[in-house]
């Protein structure tokens, strides 16, 4: 069984920092691409940044120059840097990634339990 579990999210003032990051285990035999998207109360859940396992990135307009998405491949780890943080920036992160489990043959989308980050002063 594939988990990602995901760390880091908190409180934080306005033109702060944040990290996260989401570690995923099981019987994994490769993971392709990783992500985080969020969920404001009340919007739809949207993309926030996305890596390849080859390190090619794409953003939201919303954040980009703010945030940074990175991976460890060894550690089966990605990770998501969030400067200069707006309280629109509010929500909970997900994290997810494409898996394919140990002994099959097919790609999975597996999400994180999500975090919650309140940028606030």
């Amino acid at each position: 069984q594939v988990q990602l579990v995901e760390s880091g999210g908190g409180l934080v003032q306005p033109g702060g920092t944040l990290s996260l990051s989401c570690a995923a285990s099981g019987s994994i035999s490769s993971i392709n691409g990783m992500g985080w998207y969020r969920q404001a109360p009340g919007k739809q859940r949207e993309l926030v940044a996305a890596i390849t396992s080859r390190g090619s990135t794409n953003y939201a307009d919303s954040v980009k120059g703010r945030f940074t998405i990175s991976r460890d491949n060894a550690k089966k780890t990605v990770y998501l840097q969030m400067n200069s943080l707006r309280p629109e920036d509010t929500a909970v992160y997900y994290c997810n990634a494409g898996v394919v489990a140990s002994g099959s043959y097919f790609l999975e989308v597996y999400w994180g339990q999500g975090t919650q980050v309140t940028v606030s002063s």
